[in-house]
C-alpha cells in the first residue's frame, strides 16, 4: 500500500512539475457589443474540456433564467458573472479565467464591448500577449472594432487574431468572410500590428473552435485552439535592456539589505555590474534571492531580491540598470494617452502620476492632437474627453527613468490619478520622441526688430527667365530606398532639359549647418526645418529644390509643407520595404541599428510614418532609376511646374 502511495505521489509531483514548465499565454477578447466575446470563451472552455462539472451544472441552471439561446446552455454565462451583466446580457467588467491544455497554460480576459467601458478593455489589454478581436459577420467592421484594434496596437500587443464570428447566421459565406477580412486589412494597414491572423467561426455552434468545421471547407487555416496552443511568443520579451524597478528595500536584520522587485526586461547574474538611477551609483550584484533560494540568473517576469557588494543608496522608485544600457532620465516626454474619466483632460491641471514603482505629481502641458478611431487621422484638440486617445506632452515635478512603451511596457507606461477622487483618469504610453521645446521653432515668430526684405525681381520674371515655376520636391523613404540617388539623377535630367534645380540632401546638411544635431525625433525635425528654410529661399529665387530627407514623422512633414507653401510643395514617397533596404545597405548601418549602437533608427527602432496622401508613390524596389526619374518628371509637367 505504501509503495502504491509513493507511486501516486511521484506521479502527482511529476505532473505538477510538467504543468509548471508549460508556457503561459495571456490573451484578451475584444470587439463591439454582441459580437460574441463571452460566448466564444465559454464555448472554448466547454469544447476543450476545461469546464468543471459543478460549473456546467450551475451554468445550466442559470441559463434557464438568464440565458439568451432558447433554453440551451448559454456559454456566455461562464464569463458574465456579475448580476448586472446577466440581467442585461452584456459584459461590464473585465472577467479573467484560467485554463490549460496539454501544451500550454492560459489566462484570458473577457473585456466589455460597450464604448462607455472602453477603459475596462484597456485595463484587460495591458498585460496581454494576444488579442482576439471578434467581428459579427452580419455587421462587419464597426467603430468599436476599430477603437479596440487601435488600443491593442497602442498597448503593444504584437499578435492579433481577427475572429469573424456568427458565420452560421450568414450561411457560412466565404464572400462575406473575405469582404470583412479585406475591410479590416485596409484599416489595419495604418496601425503597427506585426502579426495578424484571420479565422471564420461560429462560437455558439463550435465551428472552428477546437475541431475544423465541415461547413466551411473553403477555409484551410488552423482552428482557434491550434492557434492558441502554437502561437510563438518567445521573442516578444525584451531580454537585452535590463530594467529592475525597486519596489521595496528589504532589511530584516543588520546582516541583510536587499532590493525587491520584478524584472521588467533583460537578464542579470551575480557578479555583473549595475547602476542605480537616478543617482548613478554603481556596484556589482552579490546575490539573487528568491523564496526558493538563490538563483544564478533572473529574467522577466521573475520577482527577486538583489543584493549588492557595496553599500550604496537605493530606495523604492529607483531603477537598477546596466551602466552601458540606460533608459532616458527626464521630467518631460510625449505619450499617447487614453482618457478614462467623465471629466475631460485639462492641460495644466495637476494630477498624481504613477510610473513603475514611483509616484509624483505632474500635468499634461499640451494636447498635440487626438486620433479619430475610424480613420486614424489626427485632429487638433484642446483637451481629451472620455475614451478619446491623443498624443500629449507630459511635464512632471521630478525626473523619471523611462523607455519608449514599444521597448518596455513597464518603464514606458504610467497612469494619471485625480487629486480629489483618487480615481485613475488616464493611461499613458510613452513614445520614442523627445518633448523638448526644440520642435517649437517651427512656430516661433522671428525677432520683431528684424525687417523682411525683398528683391526687385518678381516671381513672374524669374519664371520667365528659368522657364519653370518654383517648387520643392520632398523625396522621403527609409534609408536605402534611393532618395539621394534619384535626387541627383533627377537634377541631371532637369539640367539637360535646360531647367534650374538644386539638390538639398539631409545627410549633407548634417555635415554643415546641422552638424550640431543628433538623431532624436526633435533633432530630425530641426534638421528638416533648417532644410525647409533653405528650400523656401531657393524657391523665392525661382529655383526648383529637390529635397532628399528621411523625414519619418508625418506631422513634421506637414510643418515643412506649411513653411514652404502647400501650393509649391510636393511629396514623393519611395516605398521600398525595409527588407529590400537592408539588402542594399553596404555601410552596415542597419546592423548597427539592430545591435542598438544606433538608436531611433526608422524602420528598426523608430516608426516611419508612411505619407497618406503623397503626390507620387515610387516602388523603388520594382522600378529602375530612369523609370523613377521619368515618373517624377511627368508629375512636374502635370502640375505645370515645368513645360
Amino acid at each position: 500500500m505504501s509503495h502504491k502511495s509513493d507511486l501516486i505521489a511521484t506521479d502527482i509531483h511529476a505532473y505538477l512539475a510538467q504543468h509548471e514548465k508549460k508556457e503561459l499565454l495571456r490573451f484578451i477578447t475584444c470587439g463591439s457589443v454582441d459580437d460574441g466575446k463571452s460566448t466564444l470563451l465559454g464555448k472554448l472552455l466547454m469544447e476543450s474540456k476545461a469546464a468543471y462539472e459543478d460549473q456546467l451544472a450551475a451554468i445550466e441552471k442559470d441559463s434557464a433564467t438568464h440565458g439568451t439561446v432558447g433554453g440551451e446552455i448559454d456559454p456566455a454565462l461562464f464569463m458574465d458573472g456579475l448580476k448586472e451583466e446577466r440581467e442585461q446580457g452584456i459584459t461590464i467588467d473585465v472577467a479573467y479565467r484560467y485554463f490549460s491544455t496539454a501544451k500550454r497554460k492560459f489566462i484570458v480576459a473577457d473585456t466589455p464591448g460597450h464604448e462607455q467601458y472602453t477603459r475596462n478593455m484597456a485595463t484587460g489589454a495591458s498585460t496581454a500577449d494576444l488579442a482576439i478581436i471578434l467581428i459579427d459577420a452580419r455587421h462587419g467592421v464597426l467603430t468599436q472594432t476599430k477603437r479596440h484594434s487601435f488600443i491593442t496596437s497602442l498597448l503593444g500587443i504584437r499578435h492579433i487574431l481577427v475572429a469573424i464570428n456568427k458565420m452560421d447566421l450568414v450561411d457560412y459565406s466565404q464572400e462575406v468572410y473575405e469582404k470583412i477580412k479585406q475591410d479590416y486589412i485596409d484599416f489595419a494597414a495604418k496601425m503597427s500590428a506585426d502579426d495578424v491572423h484571420f479565422l471564420p467561426l461560429s462560437a455558439l455552434k463550435g465551428d472552428n473552435l477546437v475541431e475544423k468545421s465541415e461547413k466551411m471547407p473553403w477555409y484551410e487555416g488552423a482552428t482557434l485552439m491550434h492557434m492558441l496552443e502554437n502561437l510563438y511568443i518567445g521573442s516578444d520579451r525584451n531580454l537585452q535592456d535590463f530594467r529592475f524597478p525597486v519596489q521595496l528595500v528589504n532589511r530584516p536584520d543588520l546582516n541583510f539589505r536587499g532590493f525587491c522587485g520584478t524584472v521588467a526586461s533583460g537578464t542579470i547574474r551575480p557578479g555583473e555590474e549595475v547602476m542605480v538611477l537616478p543617482s548613478k551609483k554603481t556596484s556589482k550584484v552579490k546575490r539573487i534571492v528568491t523564496m526558493d533560494g538563490d538563483v544564478e540568473e533572473a529574467f522577466p517576469p521573475m520577482s527577486v531580491t538583489l543584493t549588492f557588494e557595496d553599500e550604496i543608496d537605493c530606495s523604492r522608485g529607483d531603477i537598477i540598470v546596466r551602466p552601458g544600457n540606460r533608459p532616458k532620465v527626464d521630467s518631460q516626454f510625449d505619450a499617447m494617452v487614453v482618457w478614462m474619466s467623465e471629466e475631460p483632460l485639462v492641460p495644466g491641471k495637476q494630477y498624481f502620476v504613477k510610473h513603475a514603482t514611483k509616484s509624483m505629481t505632474g500635468s499634461i502641458s499640451r494636447v498635440r492632437y487626438n486620433v479619430d478611431v475610424n480613420t486614424l487621422h489626427r485632429a487638433d484638440s484642446p483637451a481629451l474627453k472620455l475614451n478619446e486617445i491623443g498624443r500629449c506632452s507630459v511635464k512632471l515635478n521630478q525626473p523619471v527613468c523611462y523607455d519608449a512603451y514599444a521597448k518596455n511596457k513597464t518603464t514606458g507606461a504610467f497612469i494619471l490619478i485625480d487629486y480629489m477622487t483618487n480615481r485613475t483618469v488616464g493611461a499613458g504610453m510613452i513614445i520614442d520622441r523627445d518633448s523638448s521645446d526644440q520642435d517649437e521653432l517651427w512656430d516661433v515668430e522671428g525677432d520683431e526688430t528684424l525687417q523682411s526684405s525683398k528683391g526687385n525681381v518678381s516671381a513672374e520674371e524669374r519664371a520667365a527667365r528659368f522657364g519653370q515655376k518654383p517648387a520643392t520636391l520632398l523625396l522621403t523613404g527609409l534609408t536605402g530606398a534611393g532618395k539621394t540617388t534619384i535626387a541627383y539623377a533627377l537634377e541631371r535630367r532637369l539640367f539637360d532639359e535646360g531647367k534650374t534645380s538644386i539638390v538639398l540632401d539631409g545627410q549633407n546638411l548634417r555635415r554643415g549647418i546641422s552638424k550640431d544635431l543628433g538623431y532624436t525625433a526633435e533633432q530630425r525635425s530641426e534638421n528638416l526645418r533648417r532644410g525647409s528654410e533653405i528650400a523656401r529661399m531657393l524657391n523665392d529665387s525661382g529655383v526648383l529644390c529637390i529635397a532628399a530627407f528621411l523625414a519619418p514623422n508625418a506631422e513634421v512633414r506637414q510643418k515643412a509643407a506649411d513653411a514652404i507653401g502647400a501650393d509649391q510643395f510636393l511629396t514623393v514617397y519611395l516605398s521600398a520595404p525595409v527588407e529590400v533596404c537592408r539588402k542594399r545597405d553596404d555601410s552596415g548601418i542597419y546592423e548597427k541599428a539592430d545591435s542598438g549602437e544606433i538608436t531611433n533608427f526608422p524602420g528598426v527602432s523608430y516608426d516611419y510614418e508612411v505619407p497618406e496622401n503623397a503626390d507620387l508613390v515610387l516602388p523603388t524596389h520594382e522600378l529602375g532609376i530612369d523609370e523613377c526619374v521619368d515618373k517624377i518628371y511627368e508629375l512636374l509637367q502635370q502640375r505645370g511646374i515645368i513645360d
